[in-house]
């Protein structure tokens, strides 16, 4: 057996900020199609994140109310900053995508939510992160955004609109971070149990603290609650369910 190897990576470049905005037009580059149709309701509608349009009011929201990353395992405050994130996090990822979420009353940004950890090969995704405005919280819209979100990933492609058919959808959350748990479940998702040190949190965040000579020095570790819903909850009243919370709320 030969016991010669080389490990040859090397961490990307980091990007301009003109090539941190992507190109035009712009390419999500989802391993799923983009069923606009589904994703929208009488109140509410998602897009895909477009950093030229949706960059610099999300930031402005972040900086007017940093309590939104609370909870969020990242951490910015600046333009590059952000466009990096969706750049690096997202677009370079076929498996991850971020929506704008739109109250279409006032046709404003209301949010953002994302799927992540995507799967094609084994029909099977995460939502995150989700973030909604401060003016827009305790409203129809997280309801709307998730709804539509679930209803875009288990429907079947064959409905009207389409669905992508996946077999499940997991939400994960910090434990300690209980409205996020309770959104979850209002919509249908079941607690599967915790992930512990899960993950490496930024400088600042509120965590578990690591033993001494870990890698990544002094930063927070994070315990996370899985919970999910997969398609035999949909076909047994979850859709219904979903689609009169959208309705409701």
């Amino acid at each position: 057996m030969a016991e010669s190897f080389v490990n040859s990576y090397k961490p990307p470049a980091p990007l301009s900020l003109v090539e941190n905005y992507g190109p035009d037009p712009y390419d999500v580059n989802f391993v799923f199609p983009i069923h606009l149709s589904t994703l929208r309701s009488a109140r509410v509608e998602l897009t895909p994140f477009i950093p030229a349009l949706h960059a610099a009011p999300f930031l402005a929201e972040l900086i007017a109310e940093p309590a939104l990353l609370r909870w969020m395992p990242m951490a910015f405050s600046t333009l590059p900053e952000v466009l990096t994130f969706i750049e690096t996090f997202a677009r370079a990822d076929p498996n991850v995508i971020i929506f704008a979420v739109h109250d279409r009353p006032s046709r404003a940004l209301a949010g953002i939510i994302g799927l992540l950890r995507t799967s094609a090969p084994n029909l099977c995704t995460e939502i995150g992160p989700v973030i909604i405005f401060p003016a827009y919280q305790g409203t129809y819209v997280g309801a709307n955004a998730v709804g539509l979100i679930l209803n875009y990933c288990l429907e079947l492609p064959t409905a009207s609109p389409p669905g992508l058919g996946l077999r499940r959808v997991q939400w994960t959350a910090n434990p300690i971070n209980a409205p996020s748990v309770r959104a979850a479940q209002r919509l249908g998702l079941k607690m599967e149990g915790t992930m512990r040190w899960a993950m490496v949190l930024p400088d600042g965040k509120e965590g578990k603290q690591p033993r001494d000579g870990d890698p990544a020095g002094r930063k927070p570790g994070r315990d996370s609650v899985l919970l999910a819903i997969c398609a035999d909850d949909w076909e047994a009243g979850a859709r219904a369910e979903v689609r009169q919370r959208i309705d409701r709320e």
